[in-house]
């Protein structure tokens, strides 16, 4: 579109995706949508003036096709994922090799400004290898985009979200007991439209000058909360008395290696061990404070939602009843 600056989100019809798609348009980007499922951007269309915002198709598993998208953008944002399952190639051709392409052909076509979706937790070290990819991805980033900002969140929040809608879920249909998985472990729910703010803050911050070293920047709600924590406030959500259960390690592999063939991989044993490690922010590098920032406190936007779980619940049929879309 002449006369707009040209921004392309790679995974932009995901979770995070339409967020941060919202806050570019409203910029006044001409934004290309890069996804595998052009079919699920075209809601999107609507954010901006007419052409404003545009789906591609474009996985960033395809050499070509990632060409297409980057070529003539002036900032790219990478948000393409997958959590994983049953195929490690899965992980490693989106995670690492898919990242490493997104870089590698940005950088190769002049974009002067790349932010890479990351994740706390990543680490060459990590039990799981979700976060062993996200690592891998880190490097494989830097090392073709070394100018890069690296953003890692913990686990996001949002009337769309996997995470609370699949615990609200559990709490309507297990009888009995709420069961939880890795109890003890802490984490530090963020809510979706904060960290695509940040996203934008972080672009409008080089929009001028663009970065000439890479920075990592991570994002964690105001509280630290461990699942079992979690699991009774999804619990008081929804009005239920259920006792929470800790699964026993055991058992929980187990369900796991049944749960995670099933459509929508609900629970997988790598997820499992990504629940032996705490995901919060360790304070150490820049955050929401560095950007102006305070993040969303949780109980001011998972109860909405979170209504449809309870007695009765199944009457709302509108997840964003009450919330306020950022």
């Amino acid at each position: 579109m002449i006369g707009r600056r040209t921004a392309t989100v790679f995974g932009g019809s995901g979770f995070l995706g339409k967020y941060v798609v919202r806050k570019l348009a409203e910029d006044g980007y001409a934004v290309r949508v890069a996804c595998r499922r052009t079919d699920l951007a075209n809601d999107l269309r609507q954010l901006g003036d007419v052409g404003q915002v545009s789906p591609f198709y474009a996985p960033v598993q395809n050499e070509a096709d990632v060409t297409t998208a980057v070529r003539g953008a002036t900032v790219v944002i990478n948000l393409a994922a997958i959590l994983g399952g049953l195929s490690p190639a899965a992980l490693n051709a989106t995670n690492v090799e898919g990242a490493s392409r997104v870089a590698r052909l940005a950088a190769a076509a002049g974009v002067k400004t790349f932010v890479h979706m990351s994740a706390i937790g990543a680490s060459s070290s990590s039990p799981a290898a979700y976060g062993r990819s996200r690592a891998a991805g880190e490097e494989e980033v830097l090392k073709h985009f070394p100018s890069a900002t690296i953003v890692r969140a913990s686990v996001l929040f949002g009337p769309e979200d996997h995470f609370f809608n699949m615990l609200g879920g559990v709490a309507r249909y297990t009888p009995c007991v709420m069961p939880v998985y890795g109890a003890k472990t802490k984490l530090q729910p963020v809510y979706v439209a904060d960290v695509a703010e940040a996203i934008r803050r972080i672009v409008a911050a080089f929009a001028e000058t663009p970065a000439t070293v890479s920075a990592i920047c991570e994002l964690g709600g105001p509280e630290i909360l461990t699942m079992r924590e979690i699991a009774e406030r999804v619990l008081a959500m929804t009005g239920r008395t259920k006792p929470t259960f800790e699964v026993p390690p055991g058992l929980a592999s187990l369900q796991a290696l049944i749960l995670e063939r099933l459509p929508g991989g609900m629970l997988t044993r790598d997820q499992l061990k990504m629940l032996t490690v705490d995901n919060v922010v360790p304070g150490n590098l820049p955050g929401f404070h560095d950007l102006g920032m305070a993040p969303t406190a949780m109980d001011l936007v998972v109860p909405a939602y979170m209504k449809r779980y309870a007695v009765g619940g199944e009457k709302i049929n509108d997840p964003y009843q009450g919330v306020e879309i950022k």
